[in-house]
């Protein structure tokens, strides 16, 4: 039989790990932002043009390569970081293991320009599809500058894969927060299609935090700092009160390396446990400094996982550090049973003597006396002028019901006829047509059986439609606030919001300020609260950065599926049998009734026989 077993070729085996390294336009710029800050810069711009997948560039201002090494840094496994084994538990860089070059000229049009500081000329190399096409000496700035061009022109079904231009831009910019927030000491600046994203100057940690997410964020922080033998903590976590439905606003940092950890996640939220509302995230941007040898980075590809020798302690360590941190600054309740600050004399009263309070006391008074002599003899009696006319208060509110009720004259109520037919029908029926089981469930009565009713779904369903109809009709109804609402966001969450302001305007919104970090409210739909709103939009721009659509239909849809589910009637909430009646009506006039807007069931239907089935 013969051999089957073949060594694959170079080009093809850089494919397959430029498939681990390179998933999308955000790994390019992850990979090359880590490579420029190994080389030592102090400045680094990144420009991309149609969301990396037309251009992606970063230049840097670091020590730069020779000749010999900008040829051999795009071979695979060659990296100047490691020499032996030992040297993976003894990493203080980015970069190791020498693919990400290899792979990302796999995959795409790459061109290096490098320069030494020592040297008057640089190396200047093209390569396309892991051949090099030239190599030639060129006049170059000290530094590196790297283009990766046409990212998966070789592989279309990959490039298929991509997802519309602002979500891949929004990703992009979060490698891009993650990689800037980490090194506070370095300049880092941003260019999409020409205009200028972000300008970050050197700066310290906080300050860097601020220029990133906006100047409300520097209120919002309290600083976290703790030192012990096994690690040394630093950074910020956000207030309780400014809490989002996202976890948009959350960073940790080992040895200045961005990871993903679920397991210290946990540890910060059981230090916020009774300080945050359901559904509430809060943020933290912490630092965490470990001995190198105690973790494993080498655990994932993209390097964003990482393995510690003593999870336990430094779970007890970062939930501590945070809880006192909180009682610290007065953000967390603190028991102290020494002493009551409402007992403390003020000041101003301090150096004064008590004086007894005094007393009056009326000695003729004779509780068993009659009427005549408790009018000739009390000298001390309540005033009851003060209380005459009372009956006033009830003129022209005498019953008019047989049984002594009050009777309502329901021709004085000016109301929408459905609503006044469902309140009859309702008052007229001896039985309930409806009943609520366990605060989520409406179940009804039909013909063959029995209607098994899912009210926050079944809700769902019914405002997707009313948004989409006024978003398509443009005949949103709104109710004016009292005093305009004042909300604040990043500069990139504003932009979203700009884009959508004409659609959320049909749907009720009035937007009297839009613009930099902050956004004022005159007008919000009928069915939403004052109180609702920024969960309402902080939900919205979540749903907006992870499935921006293409069209302006499927923007329509999907705004229209964000407000349905915020606004929608959430499982424990209690209804009254006008309102569950209203929810089964106003569900079957919908188009669509037995599904959610994603396609979930609103409805199951449980007929006699069913049920006769259930007791033989």
């Amino acid at each position: 039989m013969a051999d089957i077993i073949q060594l694959l070729p170079d080009h093809v085996a850089n494919q397959i790990a430029a498939g681990e390294v390179v998933q999308r336009p955000a790994s390019v710029v992850k990979e090359l932002l880590e490579n420029a800050i190994d080389a030592g810069s102090s400045s680094v711009k990144l420009i991309i043009k149609d969301a990396g997948k037309t251009l992606i560039q970063v230049v840097d201002d670091g020590c730069g390569m020779s000749v010999t090494d900008a040829r051999l840094s795009f071979e695979r496994h060659a990296t100047s970081k490691i020499k032996s084994a030992d040297d993976l538990f003894n990493l203080h860089t980015k970069g190791f293991r020498g693919e990400a070059l290899a792979s990302i000229a796999a995959i795409a049009h790459v061109e290096l320009k490098s320069r030494q500081e020592q040297e008057e000329t640089g190396t200047h190399i093209k390569i396309e599809g892991s051949e090099v096409v030239s190599q030639e000496v060129v006049v170059t700035p000290k530094g590196t500058s790297i283009l990766v061009k046409n990212l998966f022109y070789n592989i279309p079904a990959r490039r298929n894969f991509l997802k519309s231009n602002p979500v891949e831009t929004r990703h992009i910019i979060d490698e891009f927060h993650r990689v800037s927030l980490a090194h506070p000491n370095v300049r880092f600046s941003m260019f999409h299609n020409g205009s200028e994203v972000f300008q970050l100057p050197e700066s310290n940690f906080r300050q860097r935090i601020v220029n990133i997410f906006g100047n409300k964020t520097n209120e919002k922080l309290v600083p976290v700092d703790e030192s012990t033998e096994v690690v040394t903590m630093s950074g910020f976590v956000g207030k309780p009160e400014f809490a989002k439905k996202t976890r948009g606003e959350q960073f940790f940092f080992v040895n200045n390396r961005f990871i993903k950890s679920a397991y210290l996640n946990h540890a910060v939220s059981s230090a916020f446990e009774g300080l945050l509302k359901d559904g509430a995230h809060a943020s933290y941007f912490l630092n965490l400094k470990v001995d190198p040898q105690t973790i494993d980075i080498n655990i994932h590809p993209t390097k964003t996982e990482i393995k510690f020798d003593d999870e336990h302690t430094i779970y007890a360590i970062l939930r501590s550090a945070i809880k006192h941190s909180l009682g610290q600054f007065n953000i967390a309740p603190v028991l102290d049973f020494e002493r009551n600050a409402n007992l403390d004399t003020p000041y101003q009263q301090h150096k004064t003597t008590a004086s007894a309070p005094a007393v009056d006391v009326d000695r003729s008074f004779n509780p068993f006396a009659s009427d005549d002599s408790k009018s000739n003899s009390a000298s001390y009696r309540p005033k009851k002028e003060q209380s005459a006319g009372w009956e006033s208060l009830y003129v022209g509110l005498e019953p008019k019901g047989t049984n002594g009720d009050i009777a309502i004259d329901a021709n004085n109520f000016e109301t929408d006829p459905e609503h006044v037919s469902m309140f009859q029908n309702a008052s007229q029926e001896t039985g309930a047509a409806t009943y609520q089981l366990h605060r989520k469930y409406v179940l009804s009565s039909i013909k063959s059986g029995m209607l098994v009713i899912d009210q926050h779904r079944a809700h769902q369903r019914i405002l997707y439609e009313e948004f989409l109809k006024q978003i398509t009709v443009k005949e949103g109804v709104s109710q004016q606030l009292l005093f305009p609402l004042a909300l604040n966001f990043s500069v990139d969450e504003i932009k979203i919001l700009v884009e959508l302001k004409e659609q959320l305007e049909h749907t009720g919104f009035v937007f009297s300020k839009l613009e930099g970090e902050t956004l004022e409210i005159t007008g919000v739909p009928t069915s939403a609260t004052e109180s609702g709103v920024s969960i309402i939009l902080e939900q919205l721009i979540s749903d907006v950065e992870n499935e921006v659509p293409d069209s302006s239909f499927s923007q329509t849809d999907m705004l229209a599926k964000s407000l349905a589910k915020s606004l929608s009637i959430k499982t424990g909430q209690s209804l009254t049998k006008m309102e569950q009646e209203h929810l089964v009506n106003s569900l079957f006039a919908c188009k669509e009734p037995s599904t959610t807007p994603d396609n979930r069931l609103t409805f199951v239907t449980m007929t006699v026989d069913e049920l006769d089935k259930k007791f033989m």
